[in-house]
């Protein structure tokens, strides 16, 4: 049986999300990143008690002595920024509040690195299941709080699947291009633990963003195919790839047609393209996507080039108005901010395309069925 045929796991809620993307257009919410660091916070914060020498407390290994020397301590956790998600709860959930008080609609969970491969940068291998899990329950929470002070207004909570920092169609060695740091299996193992802790920590949809190679995309959504036959029910899928610079083309070496024609199989309920670019060098290939795509069309860009100290300078003015001309045109269904964008970005963002119409989807929309 395909994956697209088993029945909605929570259909109430899908039914309303289909009911508000048929309705206006949907306001994603802005980088978690941005936030965080506005926080500036140190190696301690980031520790907590739990993690205060540099190891998980609660892990507790036979026969094992913690102490110099013993390989497990001292290992700086600064960055981690999913790790908030146990150390700094309150941070991450003022973060979804902010977002859904701007204007926000679906908010994505603080899991951009919730997997193993990227937590073995900081030997945290063993947290993926809690920090989704956890991720997905705050941004539930958040949610729930926003949709109860407004019924009339659902908000949704997007799990986040992150790229993770491997790719399986480039080596990583110039001396060696048939090498790959990572294999199809390896990935969908990995993908398979995020996403079945997201869905069971309350997510409305799964998100697999920031694509940079394809074929990691595909093995997500293998894996996520996987997690929703093991329970016999299943969730809308959103995607979104990244290009990577002015030439128009993912990492891996795709335009955004030849992107949409790879995973259309999927059946995503949304594609589209957030990161790298500002809204106006990804003008051109959201229109692509939405030439072509029968799924609604989501953007989430930043907010412009990173200047010369990596920082993003384009105002929510400026960003709101190049976003209004894309929903103008008849692109948009989900539109929101990636790096460098803030409540102040998006709050701006909802404001301009406000009162436009979503782009209509093809009929029979097949994402939906």
């Amino acid at each position: 049986m395909s994956a697209r045929a088993l029945p909605w796991l929570r259909p109430a809620r899908v039914a309303a999300l289909q009911a508000a993307l048929g309705e206006r257009i949907l306001i994603l919410d802005g980088a978690m990143g941005t936030m965080i660091q506005r926080h500036r916070l140190e190696e301690a914060d980031y520790r907590g008690e739990r993690f205060a020498h540099g190891f998980d407390a609660l892990v507790h290994l036979d026969d094992h002595v913690h102490g110099a020397g013993c390989g497990c301590i001292g290992h700086d956790l600064k960055g981690n920024n999913d790790l908030l998600t146990l150390t700094r709860p309150e941070i991450i959930r003022d973060i979804h509040a902010a977002y859904l008080a701007a204007g926000a609609d679906m908010v994505e969970t603080n899991t951009f690195n919730a997997t193993s491969v990227s937590q073995a940068d900081y030997h945290l291998e063993h947290l993926v299941r809690e920090l989704n899990l956890e991720g997905a329950r705050l941004a539930r929470e958040a949610c729930d709080a926003a949709e109860a002070a407004d019924p009339s207004r659902p908000r949704f909570v997007a799990g986040v699947i992150g790229p993770t920092s491997r790719t399986a169609s480039i080596s990583p060695d110039v001396n060696d291009p048939g090498f790959r740091a990572v294999g199809f299996d390896d990935l969908v193992a990995l993908y398979r633990e995020a996403a079945d802790a997201l869905v069971d920590g309350g997510a409305d949809v799964l998100m697999v963003e920031t694509v940079f190679d394809t074929l990691n995309a595909k093995a997500a959504l293998f894996a996520i195919a996987e997690s929703f036959h093991a329970r016999g029910a299943r969730v809308p899928v959103l995607v979104s790839g990244t290009i990577t610079d002015r030439s128009g083309r993912t990492l891996s070496g795709q335009t955004a047609e030849a992107f949409w024609i790879s995973l259309a199989h999927a059946r995503p309920l949304a594609v589209g393209l957030n990161c790298a670019l500002g809204a106006r060098d990804l003008r051109p290939h959201v229109d692509v996507l939405a030439q072509v795509a029968d799924a609604a069309i989501s953007c989430h860009p930043n907010a412009g080039l990173p200047n010369a100290f990596g920082e993003y300078d384009e105002s929510p003015e400026q960003m709101a108005e190049t976003l209004r001309e894309f929903a103008a045109s008849g692109l948009l269904n989900i539109v929101g901010g990636c790096c460098g964008t803030t409540p102040e970005h998006i709050a701006a963002i909802a404001q301009a395309v406000a009162g436009l119409p979503p782009r209509a989807l093809p009929a029979p929309t097949a994402a939906a069925a």
